[in-house]
């Protein structure tokens, strides 16, 4: 008589086979760090991306969507910017335009007190004049909210 005895194969002691990224293929967040007051009148922090090393992008746009008092939502479409790595901070110069053109459409629309903000990275073949619709289907990273007051400085609006 023979007994041949060996071992079971135990496949729940093994290393996980899902997806090692889920979500978007960016993630991304505000810089903790202290930040100087803007005089546009709006500080949106830095931003700091990571992101998934198996869908790396060398561009993308960043998109502004926002609401005021007495405003319907609205989008501010960035240009393409180059991204670099798998890990950075979106550049100062870009996000300073992103700043003072949030600031002028608020200042020429006479709109002040609470703004509701959301950034997002999206893809550079995001149309311009795109909608929300639009813009989420290009997105490369979810919305990242961000409330903000601005006290318009334009004498004309009292």
């Amino acid at each position: 008589m023979l007994l041949l005895a060996g071992c079971k194969e135990d496949k729940s002691a093994g290393i996980p086979t899902g997806p090692k990224w889920k979500g978007e293929p960016y993630r991304i967040a505000f810089d903790t760090k202290a930040v100087k007051p803007n005089p546009t009148g709006i500080t949106i922090p830095p931003v700091n991306f990571t992101a998934n090393p198996d869908a790396l992008v060398t561009r993308a746009i960043v998109v502004l969507k926002f609401t005021a008092s007495g405003a319907t939502e609205q989008l501010i479409i960035g240009t393409a910017l180059d991204i670099k790595g798998a890990n950075g901070t979106l550049p100062d110069t870009y996000m300073e335009r992103a700043r003072k053109g949030l600031s002028d459409y608020l200042e020429s629309h006479c709109l002040k007190g609470k703004v509701n903000l959301s950034v997002a990275l999206a893809r550079s073949s995001l149309s311009p004049q795109a909608t929300v619709a639009q813009a989420d289907d290009k997105r490369l990273s979810d919305w990242l909210p961000l409330e903000l007051v601005y006290k318009n400085p334009h004498s004309k609006c009292k």
